[in-house]
This record gives structure tokens, sequence and C-alpha cells, in this order.
């Protein structure tokens, strides 16, 4: 099945990411892995992705298009995918489309976790992380066990200093409204959109996830 996972920041898709593949079994494509794998791997959209982020630039859509592309063409994607962080934009969600078209696919699923502003501005503020296994905590709604300990892995947590300020994480968040929330109406024209509330539990939310894989399989 390929499923792509949408949501704004702190909406809990690393977290229910992490589930999803135990269910599935299908990889999950984050965009910042396909980066460095690509530059890693010196592949040839890689390499042209390492001269803008070498210059402190963003990355082009073309060049992240490619990447996406060499990505999923590989033999673990055969059997599907879980993509996470692409598409942001209409552009990209029809180059997505042409890319699984000349692959003899198509998007299955799209699950949109929803959750207000204000519950996503208290959410991340409070926010660690663990970079091992990308475990998400909370400070004061899902502390570790151990105070600054993964209780999954045992690596040191973490809190990303954009998640340390109000006013930047509002302006995440805004950025993430005017650039994606179109994607909404596009695959919900497709029939491919599912909308999770994302304000209930982690169990909850991956219940409904759950069902919705279950509708598509």
């Amino acid at each position: 099945m390929n499923i792509i996972l949408m949501g704004p920041p702190g909406a809990g898709k690393g977290t229910q990411a992490v589930l999803i593949v135990e269910e599935t079994g299908v990889p999950h494509v984050s965009t910042g892995d396909m980066f460095r794998e690509a530059v890693a791997n010196g592949t040839p959209m890689g390499m042209e992705a390492k001269k803008y982020m070498d210059a402190g630039q963003l990355v082009p859509d073309e060049v992240t298009i490619g990447i996406v592309a060499e990505r999923l063409a590989q033999a673990d994607c055969a059997r599907g995918f879980l993509l996470d962080g692409f598409p942001r934009t209409q552009r990209q969600a029809e180059a997505l489309d042409r890319i699984l078209h000349d692959l003899g696919r198509k998007v299955d699923l799209v699950l949109n976790i929803e959750v207000p502003t204000e519950v996503l501005v208290q959410r991340m503020t409070g926010r660690i992380t663990c970079p091992n296994c990308k475990s998400v905590y909370h400070l004061v709604f899902q502390p570790p066990q151990q105070q600054g300990v993964c209780d999954r892995c045992g690596h040191a947590l973490q809190q990303r200093s954009d998640d340390t300020a109000v006013e930047t994480v509002r302006k995440r968040l805004e950025v993430y409204e005017a650039e994606t929330s179109p994607l909404v109406d596009y695959y919900g024209r497709q029939g491919v959109l599912v909308t999770i509330d994302g304000q209930q539990g982690r169990d909850q939310v991956f219940s409904a996830i759950k069902a919705a894989l279950g509708r598509n399989a």
C-alpha cells in the first residue's frame, strides 16, 4: 500500500509513523532521510542537492522531486511505502502522481492528522524527541520514565531549538497551513483522503489509522 502521512508540526506524525510501519511492514520514507541517503550514496540528485545544502540554500523543487523518484524506485518500496514530509505543495503532489504513474502505481491512502493550532503550540513548546529511534515525548503530557532518557532505546533525549519559542512555533504552523492545506482538497478530490482527529490519545489515533488501513487494504 502506498501511503502519504500528512499533518502539521506537532500533530504526532513521528509517533504514528513508527506504529504504521510496524503494522504494515512498508518502509518509512521521510524527506530528511531521503536527502541524507541520496547525498551519502552519491546519486546524481543527491550531489545536486548537496550543492544547495552546502551553500545554505533551499533545495529546488525539481531536485527534491528527483530524489523522491530515485527513492521510490528502490526495491524496498516495491510493496509500498509510507511517505512523510512529501509532498508539501500541490505542484509536488502532481509530480508524485507522475512518478508513481511511471512506476505503474498510485497513491492508495492519504492520512491527514488534524489538531487545532493552540493545542499544537502547547504540545510543541514542551516536546522532546529521541534522535535515535524518533520516539516523541512531552515534558508535561508524556514525560519519559527516566528524565532525559528514551524509554524505547535508552538514548539521550533532546529538544529542537525551533520548538522552544512560541513565536517560532506559530510561524512554522502558518507556513505549513499556507503550503499544505491545498493538498487536503487535492487528495479529497481523488477520494483517497482520510482525516484523523489528532487530539485523541496515541492509541485512539492509531486505532483510527488502522481502520483506514483496513478499508483501503
